[in-house]
C-alpha cells in the first residue's frame, strides 16, 4: 500500500544535471506549493528540498553517473597536504577513522551563511548546523572545516574530512597561496597539523551521497532558522 502510493506521488526528473525524485499530484501532475515543488534525490532520505519548477527538467536531462566500484568511493584523497594518487591510497576507510562531512552555504555570495558538519565515528553521529554572518560561500565552506578540526578532542586517531569544495581542498591540500581569507586559512592549516592522520575526501555535491545532503541541509537550515 505505501509502496504504491509512493511511486504515485513521484516521478522522475532532472535537477543541476542531477536525477531527482519530483513530488506530484494525483494525476502526475507537479504538486507545487508557494510556488516550489519537493525534491528528493533519494525516496528513503528523511531530509526534503523545495525547488521553483522552472529549475526542473526532463530526467534525460541528467548526466549519467560514471560507474563506481562503490556507492560512495570518492573521487581523489588528499593526506598530510598531499595529493595521493589513486593507485597509491587504499580504497577503503581505516576501520577506527573519525569521518566529518562539512558543508558551507551562502544565501547572496556574499549574504547570510550557514555551516553543516556531520561527525561519524562507529556507530556515534553528531550535527552542527550554525549559523555564521554575513559571508561568502568559500568562507562558509572553510570555516566549516575549522569548526569540525576545533570540535575533535582526539588527535591520535585517523580523521577523513568529505568536502564538495574544491577551493578549500585546493587551499588546504595543494599549498595554494590564498589571496583572500589568508588568516583563516592560516588557522585552519595550523589545526591540521595537530592530526596524526588527517586526509580530505573531495566528494560531488548533490550526487546523491546521503551523508553530504545531510550537511547540506544542516547549513542551508542554519540561515532559514535566522531568517525567520
Amino acid at each position: 500500500m505505501n509502496n504504491q502510493h509512493q511511486a504515485d506521488s513521484w516521478k522522475r526528473m532532472s535537477f543541476k544535471s542531477n536525477k531527482v525524485w519530483v513530488q506530484t499530484d494525483a494525476n502526475g501532475d507537479l504538486l507545487v506549493e508557494k510556488g516550489k515543488v519537493l525534491i528528493k534525490y533519494n525516496l528513503k532520505q528523511d531530509y526534503e528540498y523545495r525547488v521553483k519548477p522552472e529549475s526542473l527538467k526532463s530526467e534525460d536531462q541528467a548526466i549519467p553517473a560514471k560507474k563506481k566500484s562503490t556507492s560512495q568511493q570518492p573521487s581523489s584523497i588528499h593526506q598530510s597536504g598531499k595529493l595521493l594518487k589513486k593507485k597509491d591510497t587504499e580504497t577503503d576507510l581505516p576501520d577506527n577513522c573519525i569521518k566529518i562531512y562539512t558543508d558551507g552555504a551562502s544565501s547572496g555570495n556574499p549574504g547570510p551563511s550557514g555551516i553543516g558538519i556531520l561527525f561519524i565515528y562507529g556507530e556515534n553521529k553528531k550535527e552542527i548546523s550554525k549559523y555564521i554572518g554575513k559571508a561568502t560561500n568559500n568562507i562558509a565552506e572553510l570555516t566549516a572545516i575549522k569548526v569540525a578540526l576545533a570540535e575533535l578532542k582526539r588527535v591520535d586517531l585517523p580523521v577523513r574530512i568529505f568536502s564538495d569544495s574544491s577551493y578549500s581542498i585546493g587551499l588546504l591540500t595543494k599549498n595554494w597561496k590564498p589571496k583572500k581569507n589568508q588568516e583563516l586559512v592560516f588557522e585552519i592549516r595550523a589545526l591540521m597539523d595537530k592530526f596524526c592522520d588527517l586526509a580530505f575526501i573531495k566528494v560531488k555535491g548533490h550526487s546523491g551521497i546521503k551523508e553530504n545532503e545531510v550537511a547540506d541541509f544542516l547549513a542551508t537550515s542554519a540561515i532559514k532558522k535566522n531568517l525567520l
